[in-house]
């Protein structure tokens, strides 16, 4: 027998269909609710709301759990390689390898944009924000690549997300150079997708470049790390954006707006400004008074999702140290105070409580300025990992046949029907 939930208002009785998934918390399905009892329900942030039915990422925040297509985290993250990871989310499997291997030189001989994309950057000022230039970027792709924007053809569709991960590091780096004043630099085929990163960023053509096997895998493990977490802000903007229809370019786009964010893809910046701030050791007994008088922040501990220790953060701290013993920076003081930080926050009763463990963000912002980026990089390296769980998740929205456009309710508490009054007459 099926199992179901009863909701009574006004008297009446409303039986509601469970649903039941792999894993997880049962979920009611509320679908005929408003037909049926002429009721919404009240949600803000959606945070008890499941918005769609998904295949692709699995998120246990009380047990510290994210698998992507069954895979954990930290498997993927030691074991595989971003483009690898990119297929799974893309197709559901791992793939074999010559599967991989197709799939690879789809995404190497893809990452050149089109020569008129680079004096679009032009337009922009040399201090504009990397998020705003990527924003408007990514958004005009679909002025230069209109020939896969049908989303009701599956080879279009599949071109597109192709396009998306393969240039999204091209754009990526080119706003970099751009606010750095440098010319632009042209992918190689060569070079493995992380490398090919690095070195768009960093090369300059006064010497040459070469690849440090280290950097490269740190780069490439923080693309794992950030591929793809379920139904956060920015990935329900790019499915409620993609309802609609509009194309992949723009939605992609809509969900790097959506990180920009404070609240979402700049907390690595937040805590590398929040390490620099309490800037030694022998201060960290007064911040952490600090943080449990309310007087100070405490920036990369605790999750909106996870209430455990963050599944990336293990991994994140492990290419934390690598990054920093290869460019010779182990001893970074910063690296020291988060260390302590960290070994006080686990131990003292007052984190413990609150579950204010360390995430991901905690050890990235430190990782990431030792590879040699700004902290207005760190958003633009979320979006450029991010893209391909965005490009996944819409490619399944737009392939479910029960989806339908965006349409919220409201409590509506503004003033009841009144009558115009003429200007004269207020």
């Amino acid at each position: 027998m099926a199992e179901t939930a009863k909701i009574q208002v006004d008297g009446r009785t409303v039986e509601l269909p469970v649903m039941r998934g792999t894993d997880g918390p049962a979920v009611v399905d509320i679908r005929k609710l408003y037909g049926d009892a002429d009721v919404f329900t009240y949600d803000p942030g959606f945070t008890s709301t499941a918005s769609c039915e998904s295949k692709i990422t699995f998120i246990d925040g009380d047990k510290g759990i994210l698998l992507h297509r069954g895979y954990p985290i930290d498997q993927l993250a030691e074991k595989s390689s971003f483009l690898e990871v990119c297929y799974l989310l893309l197709h559901g499997e791992l793939p074999t390898a010559g599967e991989f291997a197709q799939f690879e030189k789809n995404i190497i001989y893809h990452t050149m944009v089109h020569e008129q994309v680079d004096r679009f950057f032009q337009g922009f000022r040399r201090d504009a924000h990397p998020m705003a230039i990527m924003c408007g970027a990514v958004g005009a792709m679909s002025a230069f690549y209109h020939d896969s924007t049908d989303i009701n053809d599956p080879e279009q569709r599949m071109i597109s997300a192709h396009r998306l991960i393969a240039k999204m590091p091209t754009l990526a780096a080119r706003a970099f150079k751009y606010s750095r004043g440098q010319p632009f630099v042209y992918p190689r085929n060569e070079l493995s997708y992380a490398e090919n990163f690095l070195r768009m960023c960093f090369s300059v053509p006064a010497e040459d470049w070469k690849p440090n096997p280290v950097l490269a895998k740190a780069m490439d493990r923080i693309f794992i790390l950030h591929a793809d977490h379920e139904q956060n802000a920015s990935t329900s903007t790019v499915r409620l954006a993609g309802s609609s229809g509009a194309n992949p370019f723009a939605c992609i786009a809509a969900g790097i707006a959506s990180l920009w964010g404070p609240k979402h893809g700049g907390a690595n910046e937040e805590a590398l400004n929040m390490l620099k701030e309490i800037g030694t050791v022998d201060r960290i007994p007064e911040f952490v008074q600090g943080v449990k008088d309310r007087r100070y922040l405490l920036m990369g501990f605790g999750h909106r999702v996870y209430k455990n220790y963050d599944p990336r953060a293990t991994v994140m701290q492990k290419s934390c140290h690598e990054v920093l013993e290869a460019v010779g920076h182990q001893d970074d003081p910063l690296l020291q105070v988060a260390m302590e930080l960290e070994k006080i926050a686990l131990n003292d009763e007052f984190f413990v409580q609150r579950k204010l463990y360390p995430n991901v963000d905690f050890y990235s912002g430190i990782t990431l300025r030792a590879l040699g980026f700004p902290p207005e990089m760190f958003t633009v390296l979320f979006a450029l990992a991010r893209t391909v769980g965005w490009i996944a998740q819409w490619k399944e929205m737009i392939e479910d046949p029960s989806q339908k456009i965006g349409r919220p309710r409201q409590l509506y508490t503004g003033s009841p029907q009144r009558d115009y009054v003429a200007v004269d007459r207020r």
